[in-house]
């Protein structure tokens, strides 16, 4: 790599690395994998576990102060108090993985005190790296990335990740399909949301939308997509995203647009129900009970709200530099 790198995004580099080394590895036994289910269609493997080892014992041997947010194992690892926060998914695509499809990669992020900072996603199957660090551009090898230009909705391809959990709204997915499909001119589902985001970055997607994402898979790609010119926010605008899994970007032109399209799909937080979330939250991140999603939003200083379907007419959109933006509270 020509240019010099943050020390902890080489950390994150060297992390991502050893993980995807034993992901190749692993790809070539598949035969031999041992595969569990946390719930309907939604699966982790010893391979899940094995390189979320290998990521946390690389970062916490280097940072041993650092707190962690990963997905297999929460909050159990490095400090629970930390302004540092790492938030991986040691293998996003589990799915594609089992079956030999080659779309799946490793997602590190490091967020200081809710923003964040450093950012990697690492295809294994291509030896991708997509890398980047706030306020210094987002890479892909050693290329530097940008949005794409197009402008026009008709012309652009646009990324997507189907809904797949027991409880998942089917209907609202469809609706949302439909009304996205006929004003592109393709959509496209390869099942890696990490990598999605890194399409968008790197102007592959001219936009990307899904409902049901954790904040490991769209902590990393986030910072990628704005250091390369782009916007992400949830499906009004705001810059809340990770809390309400919901994720809408792409380059200004066409993020605009499809914030006008799905915001009569979102979900909206009342202010009074988040306020009473914020009361009720259990202490520290990482007790039983706490989900990860709550464990991240503790980390971060940000309460877990409760989210119902909206029923008003949504409200203006608007785009979102999140560089630019604090992660607010909610």
């Amino acid at each position: 790599m020509s240019q010099a790198l943050h020390p902890m995004l080489n950390i994150a580099i060297k992390a991502a690395r050893t993980a995807g080394a034993l992901i190749n590895r692993a790809s070539m036994d598949l035969d031999l994998l041992r595969i569990s289910s946390k719930a309907p269609n939604d699966f982790v493997t010893e391979v899940d576990q094995a390189a979320e080892r290998a990521i946390i014992e690389v970062l916490l041997t280097a940072y041993p102060g650092h707190g962690i947010l990963a997905e297999e194992s929460g909050r159990e690892h490095g400090a629970k108090d930390s302004d540092y926060l790492w938030i991986i998914d040691p293998l996003d695509g589990t799915t594609n993985f089992i079956h030999g499809f080659p779309v799946y990669a490793v997602s590190i992020a490091l967020a200081f005190k809710g923003q964040v900072q450093q950012a990697v996603v690492y295809d294994p199957s291509r030896n991708d790296l997509f890398y980047a660090s706030k306020g210094r551009g987002a890479f892909l090898n050693d290329k530097r990335l940008r949005v794409s230009k197009r402008i026009r909705m008709s012309e652009s391809l646009i990324g997507t990740g189907f809904p797949f959990r027991k409880g998942d709204n089917f209907k609202r997915y469809v609706q949302m399909f439909e009304a996205v499909m006929q004003n592109c001119a393709g959509l496209r589902r390869p099942g890696a949301a990490a990598l999605d985001l890194c399409y968008v970055a790197a102007g592959y997607y001219d936009g990307f939308f899904e409902t049901g994402l954790q904040p490991w898979d769209a902590a990393a790609g986030s910072l990628m997509i704005t250091e390369a010119g782009g916007l992400i926010g949830n499906f009004t605008g705001d810059a809340d995203f990770l809390y309400q899994r919901e994720v809408v970007a792409g380059n200004p032109k066409i993020y605009g647009q499809l914030v006008q399209t799905l915001a009569p799909y979102t979900k909206v937080i009342k202010a009074e129900a988040a306020s009473h979330a914020a009361a009720a939250l259990p202490a520290p991140a990482g007790e039983a009970g706490l989900t990860p999603e709550a464990a991240l939003s503790a980390a971060l200083g940000v309460s877990e709200a409760v989210v119902e379907p909206a029923t008003a007419a949504p409200k203006k959109p608007r785009a979102v530099r999140i560089r630019k933006a604090d992660v607010k509270p909610i």
